[in-house]
Formats: structure tokens, sequence, C-alpha cells
């Protein structure tokens, strides 16, 4: 004889899938919050290594800067020590150039010219004066370019005056001034081409002192 169950194992069948439905799910719950709690502790344990190197490295640059500010100011403080030395060297430099440049005008020009004005502009000088002729104007030019301490001169203007009769030639000269060498200092007592210039006789009679005078 065949035996019939006529207990509900379906239902109770269903019962135990939901049950272990429920269980998988809340283990795979918990162990989302435990992954969230532990991944949440990893990246603030992150965080705060990141955040303790940036402040490590915002300190270091407030020293880089601090110390580039420093080298900034002795670098002015250098370069103003600097620009007094070049002015300080100038000045002894010039200190001693007025007294060769009169030198030279006086060695330079011939017996046959005479200045009637000298002025200087920085590394530039103007001459003015009278000759006796176009031909002692030009000797100057030759003189004054062969000397160490004046340089290359220009002709400003040359005029012949009625009224003059000793030397009736009026001439203008623009001359670039220059430094010499230490070789060329050592010489400049005799310059070459100043041997064309007449030497004067006596400092109280002779036109070309006279006239060398601002």
């Amino acid at each position: 004889m065949a035996h019939v169950n006529l207990l509900p194992h379906r239902a109770a069948r269903r019962k135990q899938r939901e049950r272990e439905f429920y269980i998988q799910l809340g283990v795979a719950f918990a162990a989302a919050v435990v992954f969230l709690l532990l991944w949440g502790f990893w990246m603030g344990e992150r965080i705060d290594n990141q955040n303790e190197r940036n402040t490590m490295l915002q300190n270091e640059i407030t020293q880089i800067d601090v110390r580039i500010t420093k080298i900034k100011d002795l670098e002015k403080v250098r370069d103003h020590l600097l620009a007094r030395k070049q002015i300080i060297e100038q000045l002894q430099a010039d200190r001693s150039q007025m007294v060769h440049l009169f030198d030279e005008l006086v060695k330079t020009i011939p017996s046959s010219a005479r200045l009637t004005g000298v002025k200087q502009d920085g590394q530039s000088m103007s001459l003015d004066g009278v000759s006796q002729s176009n031909a002692s104007v030009a000797e100057y030019m030759k003189n004054i370019e062969a000397s160490p301490w004046l340089g290359h001169t220009e002709l400003r203007k040359t005029e012949k005056s009625a009224e003059a009769t000793r030397m009736p030639y009026t001439f203008g000269l623009d001359i670039a001034l220059s430094r010499p060498k230490a070789d060329q200092v050592a010489d400049s007592g005799a310059p070459a081409g100043a041997s064309t210039a007449a030497t004067p006789a006596k400092p109280a009679s002779t036109p070309a002192q006279a006239g060398a005078k601002p």
C-alpha cells in the first residue's frame, strides 16, 4: 500500500530557503559594513599621513621662502656695494684724467694754434680755438688722435675771420675721450705724434698754455 505524505513539505522547504537567504544577506551586509569600516579607517590613515606630509612640505617651503628673501636682500646689498665700488673707481680714474687731459692738450697743440674754450661732457670734449691756417688745425687733429688719452676727433667748424690778422681761422673740434692701457700710460709722457707739435718756449709767453685754461 502506498504511503502519502500529507505534511506541507513544500512550504517548509520554502521557509528554509528564505531563512538561508536572509542569513546570507545578513552575513553579506555585515561583511560589507566591516569592509567599509576597514576601508574608511585605512583611507583616514592615508589622509592623516598625507596631511602630515603636506604640513612638513609647507614648513619647508616657508623656510625656503625665508632663505630666498634673505638671498635677495644680500644680492641687493651686493649690487649696491658693487655700484658704490664702480662709482669710487670712476671717481678715482676721473681724478687723474683731467690732469692728463690738460697735459695732453698742451703737448699736442701746435705753436700756430691757440685754444679759446674747452668743454667736457662725460667722455666727450669740445674744443674751440684759433689758428693761422687750416693746416694747423689738421696738424692739431693728427696730434690729438695720436694721444693715448684723446681719441677720435671730428672737425665741427672752421671759419676765416677778416678781423683777425695773426690767427684768422677759428675752429671747433669734438673729441671722444679714451682711457689708455697700462703700457700706454707708461709712455704717455711722450705720445706718438707729439713730435710735430712745437714745444713751448716759456710758460708765460706761450699761447698754447694760455689758451688751454678752461
